[in-house]
């Protein structure tokens, strides 16, 4: 159990900024972003992992949780390995995992889940205005539908808040997602400062 990730998990429903915020925070020595969307987008598919995973992906059909969580962690070792993230001082923040119960069950004993930063936001119509031009700016005019929109939303409410009861009341923090990216941050950062300082005093000295 020593041997866990120290992590801080960005959470929330589609569309509330996560991705920005992970990408912001990736700038702060002693904090590390990863994207598990950006994973599937650079996924290799000359590796055996790749291949099954496309097969997958390629019918349309919801990636097995086992491939997912296999995937992260090669990447998150791979990482290691190369020193770009640093296990044993940076802390972890990841960015679309778990995104169901079982997930959260089979990471137990990958993170110490040091925080959980759950951004919200009580204005849909924002949000769909926010995926729209998320999706026109990115090329993908599918997304940009609001029934489509609309189901992610479903989903999320079904598969992926029911993972906030696996953690501790006490290490969720709710930020309001609709401010600028500044004002979220800085939100953020009022959670997360404390939570950085007490890691960097529980390290070892070097």
């Amino acid at each position: 159990m020593t041997d866990r990730y120290s992590t801080v998990l960005l959470f929330g429903a589609p569309g509330v900024g996560k991705g920005t915020q992970g990408k912001i925070l990736a700038q702060v020595p002693g904090f590390y972003h990863m994207s598990t969307g950006d994973m599937f987008r650079t996924l290799d598919t000359h590796t055996g992992i790749g291949r099954q995973i496309m097969d997958f992906m390629s019918r349309g059909e919801l990636v097995p949780d086992e491939l997912t969580i296999r995937l992260w962690r090669e990447n998150t070792r791979a990482r290691s390995v190369l020193s770009l993230y640093k296990p044993h001082e940076d802390i972890l923040i990841l960015d679309g995992l778990p995104r169901n119960v079982n997930q959260a069950q089979m990471l137990k004993y990958d993170l110490n889940v040091l925080a959980v930063i759950h951004l919200v936001c009580h204005d849909k119509d924002e949000m769909v205005k926010r995926l729209r031009r998320r999706a026109l700016k990115e090329n993908r005019r599918d997304d940009a539908k609001e029934d489509v929109i609309r189901h992610r939303w479903e989903i999320y409410e079904e598969e992926t808040r029911p993972v906030l009861a696996q953690y501790g009341k006490e290490i969720i923090h709710e930020v309001d997602a609709m401010g600028s990216p500044a004002c979220v941050l800085q939100h953020i950062l009022e959670e997360l400062v404390p939570v950085q300082n007490a890691h960097f005093n529980r390290l070892p000295d070097m």
